[in-house]
């Protein structure tokens, strides 16, 4: 039995995969402190002793941090990129696509059967949501932002290509995004400010990721991460994918991709089909 363990900047995953899915998420600073919390809970959570698990398979920015053993057990790390690769492929059950993963930053792996490579990425992420946030609305929860968009109102912050050309330019429809934040208006909400903040993360990566996936010719965009908890952001997506010709897809546990996809890495040959996973188109 092998857990998947993805210790990141501000959150460490531990996923365990047998027959089913079960994961847990933990905050701490210290990779160590959050790898051994994270892997305690998920074991106390399946009852089971540390000796149960033959593997730990080990990833993310913190996973250098650890040693060869992790309360007795064997560690192995696998390189984030790759882990991001396997993880997004398997669980959307495609062969090849562009795996786009969301956390504080944002990268983008190629997959191309077992061709795995990085093509890029941006420093916009969630990350940069979150900083904005407290920088413009003193809001440092995603839940409050998340809650203070839903009743925002982007025709006060956002300059549309309506309001621009009068209608709509080529395939683009006259609400579609002219300038992000260009026209700010003096009555300007903090709901209106939060609306347009998710818009403009959201949009963002979704071009970056069309031009990521039409320079390497993949239709396929399987997006990762934890943006995905963020509903407005979601919506956004489904609402600006049909600008372009390419095949969104949100898998399921696509929240806990990368440390999945290190346990599959470490796991492969002996079950490398995703347990359960039925791949969801975004919409």
């Amino acid at each position: 039995m092998i857990v998947g363990i993805d210790i990141g900047g501000s959150t460490t995953d531990a996923v365990f995969l047998d027959g089913e899915t079960r994961v847990v998420s933990v905050e701490a600073n210290d990779p160590v402190a959050a790898a051994a919390g994270a892997f305690g809970k998920l074991i106390g959570d399946l009852r089971l002793p540390p000796s149960a698990i033959a593997t730990i398979a080990a990833t993310g920015g913190g996973a250098r941090r650890l040693g060869d053993e992790l309360l007795g057990v064997p560690v192995v790390k696998v390189p984030e990129l790759t882990a991001i690769g396997v993880g997004g492929i398997t669980l959307a059950e495609q062969n090849e696509a562009l795996v786009v993963s969301m956390g504080t930053g944002t990268a983008m792996v190629a997959v191309k059967g077992t061709d795995i490579r990085h093509v890029g990425g941006t420093g916009v992420g969630g990350g940069t949501l979150l900083g904005l946030s407290k920088h413009l609305l003193n809001v440092g929860q995603l839940a409050t932002l998340e809650e203070l968009a839903d009743h925002g109102d982007l025709s006060r912050i956002d300059l549309t290509v309506g309001d621009v050309a009068g209608g709509p330019v080529g395939n683009l429809p006259a609400d579609a995004t002219a300038s992000n934040f260009g026209k700010v208006s003096s009555d300007a909400k903090p709901e209106d400010k939060a609306r347009a903040l998710v818009n403009m993360i959201a949009e963002v990566i979704v071009v970056v990721s069309v031009l990521a996936a039409r320079a390497n010719r993949l239709d396929s965009i399987v997006l990762t991460g934890k943006l995905l908890r963020v509903r407005p952001f979601v919506e956004r997506i489904k609402a600006t994918r049909f600008l372009f010709e390419r095949h969104f897809i949100i898998p399921p546990h696509a929240e806990y991709a990368t440390a999945i996809g290190a346990a599959r890495r470490v796991a492969a040959g002996k079950d490398p089909a995703p347990p359960g996973s039925t791949s969801m188109p975004v919409g």
